[in-house]
């Protein structure tokens, strides 16, 4: 069974810019999203395009299982959406073995950035850079899914900082 284990954090500074590489631009949605699971289509640089089920729980370690979908067909599945087609760009930075993503989010999220790092296992020991803030892997606010039907730009304290 495959698994997902990632933590996610609120990037309260922009020092990592400088040693992150060109980013990508990832545009999403998600077609179903009921609170046991979300069903997520995605392109990445208009190039490659995946469908994504996720278990929905805002923890560590859930179930992930990502299917690639030609481009055409991702674009189709986009007007099935609920909520916004969220955007953002990507930057990948390795820390060791691991690598943080920081995502830039652009249109309704603009003003948002998260900062996710993909763990082997629960436990795994990673150093925190500086510009790392708050740990909001279990807020539900931060989810993707939740995102797309209530962005960041209208969120009335924008506890993002």
């Amino acid at each position: 069974m495959a698994y997902e284990i990632e933590r996610k954090f609120l990037v309260h500074d922009e020092s990592w810019r400088g040693k992150a590489g060109k980013p990508s631009l990832i545009r999403q949605a998600y077609l179903v999203s009921n609170g046991k699971i979300s069903l997520r289509v995605r392109t990445r640089d208009n190039i490659r395009a995946a469908v994504t089920i996720k278990s929905a729980a805002a923890e560590t370690k859930r179930l992930e299982f990502e299917y690639e979908i030609p481009l055409a067909d991702a674009e189709g599945l986009f007007s099935l959406r609920e909520g916004a087609i969220i955007e953002k760009l990507r930057y990948e930075l390795p820390q060791h073995d691991l690598v943080w993503e920081i995502d830039v989010f652009r249109g309704e999220n603009q003003g948002l950035v998260i900062a996710e790092i993909e763990l082997p296992h629960e436990d795994t020991f990673f150093e925190k850079p500086d510009w790392i803030g708050r740990e909001v892997t279990s807020d539900p606010r931060y989810s993707n899914a939740n995102l797309a039907t209530k962005p960041f730009r209208l969120w009335p304290d924008q506890h993002a900082r």
